[in-house]
This record gives C-alpha cells, sequence and structure tokens, in this order.
C-alpha cells in the first residue's frame, strides 16, 4: 500500500489556506484536495469557481456552505472574508498567491499568523519555459487593476525581457499602444493565451501588428529588447549627448549637483519644470525607477529635442507635457520633488504665481530645487521661501572645463549657477 506523501492536514477555524491553483487546470496535491474538502467557505475569482465546482465528485467532493466571489472593491472581499473567520475558509488563487497575487493582501491584512500559503507554478514560469527564457532574467509588472502603465515604462528601462499581467482595460493591444505612444520601438511582443489549455496559443508581434489584433482575456505578454538603446541612461552623461540649441542645457557637473539636493527616492514623482533638453528629468528616472517624472516644456522645438533624447537613452517614464506651468500642471499627479531650472526671471511674467503653484501641489516634507543664473531670480526665490518660512539653503557652483589651445589645455568656465534647495515644512 502507497502512502501518502502529506498527512491530512485538519482545518482550523481562524486560519485562512490560499491555494495556488495549477495554470490552466486544477491539478492538486493530496493535501490541497485535502483543503478544498474541509472548507466551509470558499473564495477565488468566479473562473477558479467554476472551475472549482466542475472538479467536484462524489468520491472527492467540494461543497462548502458558502462562497465569496473575488471582485472589485477589494476592501468588501476582505470584509466578508473576515465576517467569515469563525469558519474553515479556502481561498483560491492563480499559481503563486504572493506572485503579483491576492495572497499579498490578504497577508497584509490579517497578518502571517493566520495566512497559510500553499504556491504552485507562476505563470510567468510557465511561458519562460515555453519560450526557453532564463526566468530569473524576466522582470514582470501587473498593470491588473492599474490606471496608468507607469510600471510598464520602469521596468522597460532595466530589463531585456519584460513580463506583463494585463486585464480588460489593458491588454495586449493596450500594451502595444503604450509602446508606440511613448515612441519605444526595439522590442518585440510575444502574446501567450489560454497557456496549459487544449486552446493553448504562443504567438509573435511587432507592437504595431499586435495594436489590432483580438486576444483571449486569459493572456500574458512577453516583451523583448531587439537591441539596446543608443546611450546608456546614468548620471552625469556628457552634454555632447543630449540634442540641445543654443547651450540651453543644464550643464553636467551643475546637473549633478542638483539632482543630488533634490534627493530622488525610487518611488518619488518628479517634475522638471523648464526642462529645456530634458537632461535632468531623464536622469531622475534612472533613480526613480518605480516613480514618475514629467518634464514640463512649453517650446515646441524643445519638445521634439526631449522625445529624441528620450529615446536615445531609452528613458521611457518620461512623459513629456507640452505647454506653459502652472496651467498645464493640473492634470498631473502630486510631486515629491521638483525641479525648476528657468521661468523666475523678469522676462518669464509672473514667476511668483509659478512658485505660488507648485509649493501648493508639492507633497509634505517634499524638496524643491531651483537653478538662477540671474540674481534677481535668485533674490525672488529667496524672499518667496522666507514668506512661506520653509527651511531653505544656497549653494554657488561654478565650474571650469578644459578646452585646447595652443597646443595645451586651458580650463575655460562656465556660467556661475545658484542652486536653491527648500524642504516643504
Amino acid at each position: 500500500m502507497t502512502r501518502s506523501r502529506y498527512k491530512p492536514l485538519m482545518l482550523r477555524p481562524n486560519k485562512i489556506h490560499v491555494i495556488g491553483m495549477h495554470v490552466g487546470s486544477l491539478e492538486l496535491g493530496e493535501r490541497e484536495w485535502n483543503i478544498l474538502a474541509q472548507a466551509q467557505v470558499l473564495v477565488g475569482g468566479k473562473r477558479l469557481l467554476a472551475a472549482c465546482a466542475l472538479a467536484s465528485t462524489p468520491e472527492r467532493p467540494i461543497q462548502p456552505e458558502k462562497q465569496i466571489p473575488i471582485t472589485a472593491p477589494l476592501s468588501d472581499v476582505l470584509r466578508r472574508i473576515e465576517r467569515a473567520a469563525h469558519k474553515r475558509v479556502a481561498v483560491l488563487a492563480d499559481g503563486d498567491p504572493m506572485f503579483f497575487g491576492f495572497g499579498r493582501l490578504l497577508v497584509d491584512h490579517f497578518g502571517p499568523q493566520r495566512v497559510c500559503l500553499h504556491p504552485n507554478v507562476t505563470t510567468v514560469q510557465l511561458a519562460a519555459s515555453r519560450l526557453h527564457l532564463p526566468c530569473n532574467e524576466i522582470e514582470t509588472v501587473s498593470l491588473h487593476g492599474r490606471e496608468d502603465v507607469s510600471p510598464l515604462y520602469s521596468a522597460l528601462c532595466r530589463a531585456r525581457y519584460v513580463a506583463v499581467f494585463t486585464d480588460h482595460a489593458h491588454g495586449p493591444a493596450s500594451v502595444a499602444e503604450a509602446l508606440l505612444r511613448r515612441g519605444a520601438d526595439g522590442y518585440t511582443m510575444t502574446v501567450l493565451e489560454d497557456l496549459n489549455t487544449p486552446q493553448e496559443r504562443v504567438r509573435t508581434f511587432s507592437p504595431e501588428q499586435a495594436w489590432d489584433e483580438e486576444f483571449s482575456s486569459l493572456n500574458l505578454v512577453l516583451l523583448q529588447r531587439d537591441h539596446p538603446p543608443e546611450l546608456k541612461l546614468r548620471l552625469g552623461a556628457s552634454d555632447s549627448l543630449y540634442m540641445h540649441e543654443n547651450s540651453l542645457i543644464t550643464k553636467q557637473a551643475v546637473r549633478c549637483a542638483g539632482l543630488g539636493l533634490l534627493g530622488v527616492a525610487p518611488e518619488h514623482t518628479v517634475w522638471d519644470l523648464g526642462a529645456g533638453c530634458g537632461s535632468v528629468a531623464i536622469e531622475a528616472c534612472h533613480l526613480a525607477r518605480n516613480g514618475q517624472i514629467f518634464a514640463v516644456e512649453r517650446n515646441r522645438r524643445r519638445v521634439g529635442m526631449i522625445r529624441e533624447n528620450i529615446r536615445r537613452f531609452g528613458a521611457w517614464p518620461v512623459e513629456v507635457v507640452r505647454g506653459s506651468a502652472p496651467a498645464c500642471l493640473d492634470s498631473l499627479p502630486d510631486p515629491d520633488r521638483v525641479f525648476l531650472g528657468g521661468g523666475l526671471g523678469p522676462a518669464s511674467g509672473d514667476g511668483e504665481s509659478l512658485l505660488d503653484a507648485v509649493c501648493a501641489r508639492l507633497k509634505p516634507h517634499g524638496r524643491m530645487v531651483i537653478h538662477c543664473i540671474l540674481l534677481e531670480s535668485l533674490l525672488r526665490a529667496k524672499h518667496f521661501l522666507e514668506r512661506k518660512a520653509w527651511p531653505y539653503g544656497i549653494t554657488q557652483l561654478q565650474a571650469s572645463t578644459a578646452d585646447p589651445l595652443a597646443g595645451d589645455l586651458r580650463f575655460k568656465a562656465q556660467n556661475p549657477v545658484f542652486i536653491l534647495w527648500a524642504d516643504k515644512a
């Protein structure tokens, strides 16, 4: 007689068992069947609940007293599970419940002592095996239930392979559209539909081809970068690598100092106002790897230069906003960090109204950095911050760069720049 590999598990009230289902089927081990047979309350997406009902047999019945479908808002689902805590609860999930799954929300809400996890193979693992790719080299993002696609752009900066979990609002065609609208060329899309079922289909497209295609609702998108960006995204790139006009660029040394004082963290939302050629925004996206970066510029020609520089560096998270601040800022999310590279001089109009708008939108404990060349601009910003009673500091920076002369080198001085930083009180 063959012994079962697992001892029967007795479910207790106040414990929540989360079962990772095998992708495309209900292939479960003895322990998982035992959990489902004892469950008084069964929680899961409508698809998994229906599949579980079909798998029930007289010999192995799955007959919970109550079912709770996982639908939006998830806060309501958590409350219903909490009310059923005195019963034996099992939750159905796809693959690994902690890999972009419902398991993370359950652990955060109920605590690790109350949640027991039973993981399975993930959709990404199965997709990697189908495409003969190393799973550890695939960056994974989820657009499921999100309002924006910024995690996708951030992942494209970092990885050659990006797996994308989709939903009805952000399917493969939406992913293709996001690439094309940002100008992110050089990518191949593979769409894996109905994995591990008789209807399984794996197809490869260019983004242009995928935009008009129809796909199964059960899909995963795998993006592969065909070639690296022309230029490596990093801090302190040479000025000569950026397309710009009439030296209207935040110079390399000043750019590094300004970004250092700005203190950009990975999750920050950053505004670069008066972006010029976009050098500050592009290098900020190297720091805000999980955040959002907006380059705001009113000049049409410079906006074109920003887009070209984004393409050269592969800085896809940078979103270009053409317009005059502060009017064009209304639709942007509130910033953690704001860089002002210009717009406070006498020729710019009412610079104080811009400072008012920016300070009102800056998040609590946020920071603003202003670069000033003109003394009047510096004094205007300084007096404004003193009236606000915000802590601030000023650094004057003048850099000199080597320049050939008479078979030797001389040092050519750049214009001195005042770097003013301030923290929102």
